[in-house]
């Protein structure tokens, strides 16, 4: 028997060598060269029929791609309105977060209207219907079929022909063609890729559901980010009864939209009022604590800032931030201490957002040093307040992009003082709202005074 021919395929950027070596030659990534096997090409690949025609862009019609709404209005948020006609959606998230339970629950919706198709590749057919009674669904027109063989999936897609199918998962499925185990590089970057040609030529609408590593990231090569038209990403606290879904790819939509869940036993039910989890219920105002008003994608926010400042008893102090970029805390400590005058070099600084939220926009300086100066002081900020802006190294605040955004959410929450950079301030005054404008850091600590 002749021996199988292998190659090594990179896992980042999903480039390939004959031989394997420590770091990949094409993106130079360390340790990600993985042994696969290869089939001939003449089986994979069906030979074209004619070849395709070379037109200008003038000579291509440009339409909108009509969306079909899922029911789940946070869903339909992030994917952009909806699902587009062809189009691969991939969803990761950790075990146990619900994406089974959310896409069940959206083609239990979308089957009033269109035919659909679940796939299951984890779980039998009789466990994804107690699932269903479970969550008292009405699954009638839901069509089920329990398989992991590529050729057979492919195949009753053909047959069916449904608007929308699900993909449980693809690292659960396998072809034939190959002698690779399921979830190798080689397995997943080929299904994954007859999945997609599948969608553009069929208009069959495809989400995949993608298994995620101990570090967050999507198993499997990074091409299969490449290939697929959305990206998602389920997140929630193990202590939570919260789930957050995040776009971070989308051909037909913003990037960085976030949709907002609660898990019940009911299933998933979408948050119309997502601030109002990440804003802390104090009976009386307390010390370190500042709101700001984000930005995720379309949706403005309103998260709580909390700090800490305690006294350090090493001679480092620690610098320590939870949902915001940990590196920039020491920068902006340095720059109260160039530009305000408010050392902290004897202080251990915590910094928490609230609820879980992970920010990461520059438009957290300002509530952050704003927090961290009512820690120092012991002295709360007035009340009704809210902050936004970035601060530089010069000590300047800088605007945030959809400043009228912020404002108006905080004055539709009863916030009624907002400290914003100079450049935000609205032309109009905004009812029951008082805007405190400041250009320098400074200046903002001698408006809490």
């Amino acid at each position: 028997m002749a021996k199988a021919k292998v190659s090594y395929v990179c896992n980042e950027c999903g480039g390939s060598c004959p031989k394997w070596e420590g770091r990949c030659p094409h993106c130079h990534a360390w340790n990600t060269l993985q042994e696969v096997v290869v089939a001939p090409a003449s089986s994979r690949y069906a030979p074209l029929a004619e070849s395709t025609p070379v037109r200008t862009l003038a000579e291509i019609e440009a339409k909108e791609q009509p969306r079909q709404p899922t029911g789940l209005s946070e869903f339909d948020r992030v994917l952009g309105g909806g699902l587009v006609q062809g189009a691969v959606v991939l969803i990761g998230g950790d075990p146990g977060i619900g994406k089974s339970t959310l896409l069940l629950q959206a083609l239990v919706s979308l089957s009033a209207a269109v035919p659909v198709l679940y796939v299951t590749g984890e779980e039998s057919a009789e466990q994804v219907a107690l699932r269903a009674r479970r969550l008292e669904l009405a699954t009638g027109d839901v069509k089920l079929l329990a398989e992991i063989r590529l050729e057979a999936i492919i195949a009753a897609l053909e047959t069916q022909r449904p608007s929308v199918a699900v993909i449980d998962s693809i690292q659960t499925l396998y072809s034939s063609e190959l002698t690779a185990a399921p979830g190798s590089v080689s397995q997943v970057r080929e299904c994954s890729a007859r999945l997609t040609r599948l969608a553009k030529q069929t208009g069959i609408s495809i989400v995949l559901i993608g298994h995620v590593t101990k570090d967050g990231a999507l198993a499997g090569p990074r091409v299969l980010e490449h290939i697929v038209d959305t990206v998602l990403y389920f997140e929630g606290d193990a202590h939570s009864s919260f789930r957050l879904i995040r776009a971070f790819k989308n051909r037909f939509g913003a990037v960085n939209e976030l949709g907002v869940f609660a898990m019940t036993d009911r299933g998933l039910r979408g948050v119309s009022n997502p601030s109002a989890l990440f804003l802390s219920q104090h009976d009386q105002e307390v010390a370190g604590s500042c709101v700001m008003a984000t930005q995720e994608g379309t949706r403005p926010l309103l998260v709580e800032i909390q700090a800490l400042a305690d006294g350090a008893h090493v001679p480092n102090p620690r610098r320590l931030s939870v949902g915001l970029e940990s590196t920039r805390l020491a920068m902006l400590l340095a720059v109260l201490h160039r530009h305000a005058g408010v050392a902290t070099f004897d202080q251990d600084v915590f910094v928490n957002a609230v609820g879980g939220v992970k920010i990461t926009e520059p438009a957290a300086d300002l509530p952050v040093l704003l927090a961290i100066i009512s820690s120092l002081r012991n002295k709360p900020l007035p009340k009704g307040l809210i902050a936004f802006g970035e601060v530089g190294l010069a000590g300047e605040i800088r605007p945030a992009p959809r400043g009228q955004e912020r404002l108006r959410e905080a004055a539709k929450l009863g916030f009624s003082i907002a400290l914003i950079p100079k450049a935000n301030a609205p032309r109009q005054p905004i009812e029951g709202l008082e805007v405190w404008p400041v250009d320098r850091i400074d200046a903002a600590i001698a408006r809490l005074r």
